[in-house]
C-alpha cells in the first residue's frame, strides 16, 4: 500500500469521527462544539499516558478514552450548554461557550504535560504515537485496525439511533423538538446523550490522530478547521454526511499533497492544509448544502436519460 493511502486511512479515520461528533451536537442541540478541540487532545493524552506508565498497545486504552471523552462531555453540558439551552440562547452564544470551555480545557491539558515531565520525566509536548503500534501485512496495525474501529462505532451508533427506543425519541426530538416535547420526550435527556456520545467521538477521534501526526497539547487547536470542513463538507443536517465529510476531508488532504508535492516539490507540504478547504470550498459553491444535498438519483437520471437520447 502507497505510504500516502496508509497514513491517509488512518487520518481520515480520525476525521469522520471528529467530524461526526461536530455534527452530531450541532443537529441535536443546535451547539458548534469548538471544544471538540481539546476533547480531542484528552483523547490522546488518555491514550499516552496508560501507553507510558502502564504498557501495552494504545489500542488497549481506547475503551478508557471513550469514558473520559464522554465526561467531558457531561461536564460541559451540565455546567453550560443545558442552563444555554433552556434559556432558549442564539447559537452564537452556545458556540462561545464552547469556545470558552475549550481554552479551559487547554489551560489543564499544559498543566497536565507540565506534570508528566516534572513527575516521571516524560517529553508529553511532541508524541509521535505510532512508535508504540506494531506491523501487521508489512504495515503499521493502525493502517487496518483504526478503520475498522471507526466503522464498528459508527455501525453501533447506526444501530443505536435507528433500532432502540431512546435512539428513536433521540431522532425524532432533533427533528422537531417543539413536537417531540409535545409527545412526552424528555429534551434534557436526548441532550445529554448527545453530548456523552459526541465527547466519546471527539476523545477516540483525537487518539485516532496522534497515530497520524504528532501528538502536543494543541493538537486539536491545529486541526479543528479540518474538522468543522469535515462537518460543514458532509452538509451539517446529518450525522452519516458529517462522518463522510469527514473522512473526504481526510483523504482528500493526503493525496492531494501527495500528488501536488510529486509535481511541484516538498515546499507544497507547508500548505497542505489548503487543499481540502478549497476542495469544500469549491463543493459548497456547487451544492450549497454539502455532500448529502447532492441530489445523486437526479443527475444519474439526466445521464441515463441524454445516454438515452444519443442512442
Amino acid at each position: 500500500m502507497a505510504p500516502w493511502m496508509a497514513s491517509g486511512l488512518i487520518y481520515a479515520s480520525s476525521l469522520a469521527l471528529l467530524a461526526g461528533s461536530v455534527t452530531l451536537l450541532y443537529i441535536s442541540t443546535r451547539t458548534f462544539n469548538f471544544a471538540v478541540a481539546s476533547m480531542a487532545t484528552i483523547g490522546f493524552y488518555v491514550t499516552y499516558t496508560g501507553v507510558t506508565l502502564y504498557g501495552g498497545l494504545p489500542y488497549r486504552y481506547y475503551p478508557i478514552v471513550l469514558v473520559i471523552g464522554a465526561i467531558v462531555g457531561v461536564i460541559c453540558y451540565y455546567t453550560l450548554n443545558k442552563h444555554l439551552l433552556r434559556r432558549q440562547a442564539a447559537e452564537i452564544t452556545l458556540m462561545m461557550s464552547t469556545l470558552g470551555y475549550d481554552l479551559v480545557l487547554l489551560s489543564f491539558i499544559q498543566m497536565y504535560a507540565d506534570y508528566l515531565t516534572n513527575a516521571y520525566r516524560l517529553f508529553p509536548r511532541r508524541v509521535t504515537m505510532n512508535l508504540f503500534d506494531f506491523e501487521l501485512f508489512g504495515e503499521r496495525a493502525a493502517t487496518f485496525i483504526l478503520p475498522v474501529i471507526a466503522v464498528t462505532f459508527l455501525m453501533a451508533l447506526h444501530y443505536f439511533l435507528t433500532r432502540t427506543k431512546f435512539g428513536v425519541a433521540m431522532r425524532a426530538t432533533i427533528e422537531n423538538p417543539v413536537l417531540a416535547s409535545a409527545s412526552g420526550i424528555n429534551s434534557d435527556r436526548v441532550y445529554l446523550v448527545s453530548w456523552i456520545i459526541s465527547g466519546s467521538m471527539a476523545g477516540l477521534g483525537g487518539s485516532f490522530m496522534s497515530m497520524a501526526m504528532t501528538g502536543t497539547p494543541v493538537m486539536g487547536m491545529f486541526t479543528i478547521p479540518l474538522m468543522f470542513a469535515g462537518a460543514i463538507l458532509g452538509g451539517l443536517g446529518s450525522i452519516y454526511g458529517g462522518i463522510l465529510g469527514g473522512f473526504v476531508i481526510g483523504m482528500t488532504e493526503y493525496a492531494g499533497v501527495y500528488l501536488l508535492s510529486k509535481q511541484f516539490g516538498a515546499w507544497v507540504l507547508g500548505y497542505r492544509m489548503g487543499i481540502p478547504l478549497f476542495i469544500m470550498a469549491a463543493t459548497l459553491i456547487i451544492f450549497p448544502r454539502g455532500l448529502t444535498g447532492i441530489p445523486l438519483l437526479k443527475l444519474l437520471g439526466s445521464l441515463v436519460g441524454k445516454r438515452g437520447d444519443r442512442a
